[in-house]
């Protein structure tokens, strides 16, 4: 299974339409996708794909429902996991809690192709986690200077914490390619001056009224209407993810999340 987490620097960049939409490409492209809400502050994942769901994952950390149960079907084919407050108790769950769910968890993966994870933004240390935990991090950002400031630490936090991460930026509410690929050019210059590292380029989504539109009705602009520029953007970014398979780790995404929320422990004693 792919792990693929979807975060941003700051807030109103469109990162979650970009995980809704991105999943549905993926599955469009015949892969199996399940959309995973681990944003603390604005869960609203289930909103974006239009599908309100009651079953989120703090039934699930409170023990009424299993993970399996929580998983709701979505348009396009994905199937998605709601968030909320309980991504936050999620890392505070007792050791038996916490076993049983990183169980299901590992059963998860035997499911699905791809696993996005639509994580809040900022460098908050529960964003940290589930960063470290994917195989790769799709950082969106806009031209807007606050955007790339922002973009340019969580990339530095992240590789603070796990050196070989794999961070591609996905550029959005540009007005062309050019404009995507020129503030992508300067965001990667500091990168490397600064931090020795690269980002990758994983593409641009272009600002799209009509777009907007469909996002503000709660309809993923991808089904909506597939030949918007935004839409025809978005397939583009699922085909280079699809097309370059990540190394794999030889481990699980329970045994991650079980290491990394056991660093998370030591560094709080």
């Amino acid at each position: 299974m792919r792990i693929t987490a979807v975060t941003s620097g700051k807030g109103g960049v469109g990162k979650t339409n970009l995980s809704a939409n991105l999943g549905i490409a993926l599955a469009d492209l015949d892969r199996s996708v399940l959309l995973f809400d681990a944003d603390i502050g604005l869960a609203n994942l289930d909103l974006v794909l239009g599908c309100p769901s009651s079953i989120k994952l703090q039934h699930v950390v409170r023990g009424d429902t299993t993970l399996a149960s929580a998983i709701q079907s979505g348009p396009g084919g994905v199937k998605f996991i709601a968030g909320g407050s309980g991504i936050e108790s999620l890392f505070q769950m007792e050791d038996r809690i916490l076993d049983r769910f990183l169980s299901e968890v590992q059963d998860l993966e035997l499911q699905f192709d791809d696993l996005i994870l639509d994580t809040g933004s900022g460098i908050d240390d529960n964003v940290l986690t589930f960063l470290c935990a994917a195989d790769e991090t799709l950082l969106v950002v806009t031209p807007d200077p606050a955007s790339m400031a922002d973009s340019y630490a969580i990339a530095k936090a992240l590789w603070l914490r796990r050196p070989d991460a794999n961070v591609r930026v996905v550029m959005n509410m540009v007005e062309n390619e050019a404009e995507g690929r020129l503030v992508f050019a300067r965001i990667n210059a500091v990168a490397q001056e600064f931090l020795g590292r690269a980002l990758r380029y994983a593409g641009c989504v272009r600002h799209d009224r009509e777009a907007v539109f469909h996002i503000r009705a709660r309809r993923p602009f991808l089904l909506a209407d597939p030949t918007l520029a935004a839409s025809k953007d978005v397939r583009n970014i699922a085909r280079l993810l699809a097309g370059h398979p990540v190394e794999s780790t030889q481990r699980s995404l329970a045994d991650r999340l079980r290491d990394i929320l056991a660093l998370r422990l030591l560094r709080a004693a």
